[in-house]
């Protein structure tokens, strides 16, 4: 690459500590175009560190040290990479390099992921767009139907250009109460479906738009009646909710711009409800405070609470996660409809609405069903991902982390209900990593206008196929589909004790704990290492059936299951479980233990539920204990031992050693 200075750099030593490194590897440096490479010098490992330029957030240059020349790499992702360069003028060569090549692009064509030749792999390219369908997800809710149609309204974004092209609308709705409502609405956002709840008693929906422009005293006539066509969409009730997410001072504040709220006294069939969520600049803020707690060298837990506190960041997780709880119980218990906005109806609005989803829908809590819900509410509504996450050279004042506290919330929620979700922390840290990187086109652009306008499906790739491909890794052992946690409404619990700091988003540079298996992790392997012995075993009674002749019996012993009192005594979730209903029937249920010899649909024909074991000639029987979790069902809010787990798998211990003095004695 012509602007590189120094392309290459020997005997250069890394600490990376988002890896709970201890000690520096010593290796080569390379710089090209596109990422620095840190290959080490161990012939054995040769082990190589690649980091994206785009991910590059900044490259500080601490003071000179005895050793050599120091720079400190700080990614969009929070990791920190520590390097070490003998010589002053090759440190002074890379750091120019570093901050020129991570500096964003003044244009698209300039990003990661369109700098690639987009007919390498064609067929690939044009197949990993079609990998989430919306139209399939409407239909799995029940729309079209006959209360909610699509409209042609927007086709071409002639209504409102940050809209998708295809959505749906009450069928009373007709195109010039759509337009009328779009021309009193900020940006043109009207109210338009995000989320239809349907089953035996509910049709309630949520919807999304912006901010009315009322200013002290402006109205409608067709933004009324819009309003009234969803109700009416819902027959059990005789009004809406309408959640407006700011604080209520902020919502006041726009009054004097010409914008505003509803007047419940135009709008005779809403409630108004304010939830509180400060705007994008006071987030931008507390999220720098909060990395700021996850650097903290050796902190005191003063030091650590104070920070922590201060930085104020678990207060908007529980306001975000409060809008969703809102929403959800308005529509599962009252079963009434919610029209969502904020200002703009692209920050708050997107985050309070996807997370009553994953509370109202078992779907979203699946790996494909997260990625439909941010292609839906994220991508396709015109989230600004450009602005918010600083892809190209802007306004600084536009960036703040508003998809990264929706995510927080989502792990904030598996950290509650352990088996509920299909997918474990990784999954949410690489949607995270990749919302930043610019590595496919997914996240680029501020509207499905503007990707249409680039044409993204054209000259990149879709993110999705990728992570599907690699959800082997991304999958949460303790996920139990069949229990009626999953399957029904999440409830959890807001209040503050609940909340914890995301360590393993926010404190990578954790370098005083060596890596360790983590309890998910380690559970993942015993599971395969079960699936491997039982495949050998009947290997193993496939030959000596064989050879001998005659074919393989199975002793049945029957072992008594724990009762259902039983389980409850031992709950020890932060929200007392939902009502059971006797979740331990089957085998297939039991935590962990697969049992593949046993027909699917045999059951025990006892007063007692039993358990039944096949018996082999490798078989042994573990004796019941009574206190032994491992062979008592999922607990539906949370597991004994893995609810209140931290991210590193174990207890941090303090490592004496200063990163000057890794470097110096590695």
């Amino acid at each position: 690459h012509r602007g590189l200075q120094t392309p290459r750099v020997e005997n250069v030593r890394l600490l990376d500590r988002s890896s709970g490194q201890r000690k520096a590897s010593t290796g080569t440096l390379y710089l090209s175009a596109t990422h620095t490479i840190f290959v080490e010098n161990n012939p054995e490992t040769r082990k190589e560190t690649w980091v994206l330029h785009s991910m590059v957030n900044s490259v500080e240059r601490p003071p000179t040290i005895p050793a050599g020349s120091q720079l400190i790499l700080h990614c969009k992702d929070f990791r920190v990479y520590q390097i070490l360069i003998p010589q002053e003028r090759d440190c002074l060569d890379v750091h120019t390099s570093l901050v020129r090549l991570s500096r964003p692009g003044v244009c698209y064509s300039e990003l990661y992921c369109l700098s690639f030749n987009p007919n390498v792999n064609k067929e690939d390219r044009e197949e990993s767009w079609n990998f989430i369908d919306l139209m399939t997800d409407y239909k799995r809710m029940g729309v079209p139907n006959n209360l909610w149609v699509a409209t042609a309204a927007n086709s071409e974004y002639r209504v409102c250009d940050t809209y998708p092209s295809e959505l749906f609308v009450p069928k009373s709705a007709t195109p010039a109460i759509i337009v009328g409502s779009s021309r009193f609405r900020s940006r043109g956002r009207f109210p338009a479906l995000s989320y239809f709840h349907q089953d035996t008693l509910v049709s309630a929906a949520v919807c999304r738009c912006s901010q009315p422009l009322s200013g002290f005293s402006g109205r409608c006539q067709e933004d009324e009646m819009m309003l009234q066509a969803v109700m009416k969409s819902n027959p059990g009730s005789d009004f809406i909710y309408v959640v407006d997410t700011r604080p209520k001072l902020n919502a006041m504040a726009n009054r004097a711009a010409g914008k505003g709220y509803e007047n419940e006294d135009h709008y005779t069939n809403i409630k108004l409800q304010f939830i509180g969520i400060e705007n994008i600049h006071v987030m931008r803020s507390s999220q720098q405070k909060i990395i700021d707690v996850g650097e903290m060298r050796s902190p005191s837990m003063t030091d650590f609470l104070w920070g922590l506190e201060n930085s104020g960041w678990l207060k908007h997780i529980k306001a975000i996660l409060d809008a969703g709880v809102f929403i959800a119980r308005a529509v599962a218990d009252e079963g009434v409809s919610v029209l969502v906005h904020c200002s703009d109806g692209w920050d708050r609005t997107a985050q309070a609405c996807s997370v009553a989803s994953i509370l109202l829908n078992p779907f979203y809590r699946t790996i494909k069903g997260l990625m439909v819900l941010i292609e839906r509410d994220w991508v396709s509504f015109g989230h600004k991902f450009s602005h918010r996450y600083a892809h190209l050279d802007g306004d600084p004042k536009e960036v703040s982390p508003v998809i990264d506290q929706f995510l927080e919330c989502v792990w904030q929620l598996s950290e509650q209900f352990p088996c509920a979700f299909e997918f474990n922390e990784r999954f949410l840290v690489a949607i995270h990593t990749h919302v930043y990187s610019c590595h496919f086109g997914t996240f680029l652009g501020n509207c499905q206008k503007e990707r249409r306008d680039m044409r993204l499906r054209e000259r990149s790739h879709s993110v999705w196929p990728q992570l599907w491909k690699d959800r082997a890794e991304y999958t949460n052992p303790l996920y139990k589909a069949e229990l009626s946690q999953t399957q029904g409404v999440l409830r959890p619990n807001t209040t503050p004790y609940c909340f914890k700091m995301w360590k393993g988003l926010y404190n990578h540079m954790e370098k005083s704990t060596p890596p360790r298996q983590s309890p998910a992790d380690f559970l993942s392997a015993v599971r395969e290492e079960s699936q491997q012995l039982e495949e050998e075993l009947t290997n193993h009674q496939e030959r000596i059936a064989a050879l001998t002749g005659k074919p393989i019996t199975w002793e049945q012993i029957k072992v008594p299951r724990r009762t259902t009192s039983h389980l409850q005594q031992r709950h020890c979730g932060p929200d007392p479980p939902t009502t059971y209903t006797d979740p331990i029937t089957s085998p297939a249920q039991d935590n962990g233990h697969a049992l593949s010899s046993e027909p699917a649909n045999q059951k025990a024909q006892t007063k007692d539920p039993v358990l039944i074991l096949p018996l082999g000639p490798h078989t042994h029987l573990k004796s019941h204990d009574p206190d032994d979790l491992s062979t008592c069902s999922d607990l539906e809010s949370g597991v004994a031992d893995l609810s209140s787990r931290s991210s590193s798998g174990g207890e941090d211990r303090k490592d004496p050693d200063s990163d000057e003095v890794a470097f110096a004695t590695a």
